[in-house]
């Protein structure tokens, strides 16, 4: 089809993916304020620099900027400036926005563009090198949301990450985890090597005091001059370098590809379960699409009365998901290059005759993808599903009750490898599909120039029947991230729980093939021959990539909530 075309399609699936935004009557009767403001973050040292702003009188917007800064910092495996994020927020009287800082392809990349001499490379020899940065878009992100929702200077935003960069922070047992399982990309680049790596080649210990100078000057650049200090100039300069000289890899990135990021508003994606409102983000999100699907489809169920401790709660979960997963990966993608029908793909009468298919007594057989209205017309191959693990979220709220849901990513554990400036690049290209045709039809999230990956960060906002902000809430951990958020909407919504024990569930993950994966060490594996007497063959416990963070809100007391998997935390201001 042609491209014209296709942005043609796009936007009008945009307008009819767009909700409106909610009327008088579903408002909350008055601004909802909170006793406090809070973060709630990965690492408490970013979760207390997002909190300063708070003190400072800043907004959630404010806050989820120094979050997101000070993640570059301290935790390098997972976000940070070398990446991009999406962000969704919402004020005091649930009016809800999102901007897409999702990285592109740069000019060069067309769908071949992980074939080397005719061949497809696998992910493994893709990773580390140039050939997977894309173009980052988290400053882009940052600038476009504090001009619209900021309060506070922008280099004030910047100060709590410098001193972290400048002065030192410890590395943790988590982040001495992951250098050594990840040496290989890790320790890539000689940059990477020498911050945090010994002279035997073993990564620094728990405890050490590490100084990155390199990053601190990026950062305060970008703090004196604006986010044309990224995207132009040395810090522009460098990312080419460092990804067209790449040791492996190496590719054909332009500073004009750098300098041509725009982060985008996007229509926010919501929907209602059981009377809640949900709200997260489309396309290039598929998170949004997802949990609503996910959710929609159960709800003929009583979730509530079989309670936690039931198999056929967790089959119920599993078959939703693995229906809401095949609609994904054969849809999802970007809606500027490629028609995708959103509003179809969460469409209740498309819902309720999926849910149809799910039986509480046994399996179905083989979960494949529907045609959402609007996807009459569409011959999309599916596409696989991808794991990663470098990803952060982080939720924030402030008094005026203004809240951001915002999810950061790198993809990889420590990206690409190569780093710039002090900070590691991104290796986010990976997450489109490789190889762009199967079976002789053209899958939708392939690579082209400028596009961007599909991703999985589902950042969400739920709000209560009476209209009130109830959850800000997300997750890290690739593909499974949406299940993740699912687990957290059911555990409170359906299971009474409060946040924090809704993020001690353990996570059945289903996705959308006959393999059915539970978290590792819980109490699901006791449920293993349950499961496999309502049909589930292949169910494999597996060590998943969990990390979520989320703030409920009581009232007008929010109540932070941390994964306890993680070294997450959340602080008030």
């Amino acid at each position: 089809m042609d491209r014209r075309l296709f942005m043609l399609f796009a936007g009008a699936l945009a307008l009819a993916s767009c909700t409106p935004a909610p009327n008088a009557a579903s408002l909350p009767p008055k601004a909802q304020v909170y006793e406090k403001g809070m973060v709630s973050a990965a690492d408490p040292r970013a979760a207390e620099a997002g909190a300063a702003m708070l003190r400072q009188g800043g907004t959630a917007t404010d806050g989820a900027i120094a979050t997101m800064l000070a993640l570059t910092v301290v935790e390098p495996q997972s976000s940070g400036i070398g990446g991009g994020g999406l962000y969704v927020a919402t004020n005091a009287m649930g009016e809800v926005t999102t901007i897409d800082g999702r990285e592109t392809a740069p000019a060069a990349a067309n769908p071949k563009w992980f074939f080397k001499d005719g061949v497809l490379l696998k992910f493994q020899e893709a990773v580390p090198g140039g050939t997977s940065v894309g173009v980052p878009g988290n400053i882009a992100l940052a600038a476009k949301a504090h001009g619209a929702h900021g309060r506070l200077p922008w280099a004030a935003l910047f100060a709590p990450a410098i001193k972290l960069a400048r002065d030192g922070f410890v590395i943790t047992p988590r982040l001495n985890r992951m250098l050594k399982n990840n040496a290989r990309v890790a320790a890539f680049s000689a940059e990477g090597r020498a911050l945090f790596f010994g002279a035997d080649g073993e990564p620094l210990p728990v405890g050490t005091l590490v100084k990155n100078p390199a990053l601190a000057d990026t950062l305060q650049a970008i703090a004196d001059q604006g986010p044309q200090a990224f995207y132009s100039g040395g810090n522009a300069k460098s990312i080419v370098g460092k990804v067209t000289l790449a040791e492996r890899n190496p590719a054909p990135m332009t500073e004009a590809d750098i300098a041509a990021y725009v982060a985008k508003d996007r229509a926010p994606v919501c929907g209602s379960y059981r009377g809640y409102r949900i709200c997260s983000m489309g396309p290039p999100s598929s998170g949004a699409t997802t949990i609503l699907a996910t959710l929609i489809q159960l709800e003929r169920f009583d979730l509530k009365a079989l309670g936690k401790d039931s198999p056929v709660a967790w089959h119920l979960i599993a078959e939703s998901q693995r229906l809401a997963y095949a609609d994904r990966a054969r849809y999802s993608a970007d809606a500027d290059f490629v028609p995708v029908p959103v509003a179809g793909m969460v469409d209740r009468k498309y819902l309720a005759g999926r849910s149809a298919l799910i039986d509480p007594g046994k399996t179905i057989p083989r979960a494949v993808a529907g045609t959402p209205p609007g996807a009459e017309k569409l011959s999309f191959a599916d596409s696989r599903q991808l794991e990663e693990y470098g990803t952060s979220h982080f939720s924030v709220i402030d008094r005026a009750g203004n809240a951001v849901s915002y999810t950061s990513t790198i993809e990889g554990p420590f990206g690409s490898g190569i780093m710039a400036g002090g900070y590691f690049l991104n290796n986010e290209l990976t997450d489109f599909d490789m190889n762009p045709e199967l079976d002789g039809r053209m899958v939708a999230n392939r690579v082209e120039a400028g596009k961007r990956p599909r991703s999985s960060m589902t950042p969400t906002l739920v709000y209560g029947p009476d209209g009130r902000l109830r959850m800000v809430v997300g997750a890290a951990g690739g593909v499974t991230i949406p299940a993740q958020v699912l687990r957290a909407i059911i555990g409170v919504i359906d299971w009474d729980l409060g946040m924090q024990e809704a993020l001690a569930l353990p996570v059945i993950f289903a996705p959308g093939t006959e393999t059915v994966f539970i978290e590792q060490g819980t109490w699901l594996e006791g449920m293993i021959p349950a499961l496999k007497a309502l049909g589930h063959a292949d169910v494999q416990p597996r060590n998943l990539p969990l990390k979520a963070n989320a703030i409920e809100l009581r009232g007008s007391k929010p109540w932070g909530a941390a994964d306890p998997r993680s070294e997450g935390a959340a602080v008030s201001e």
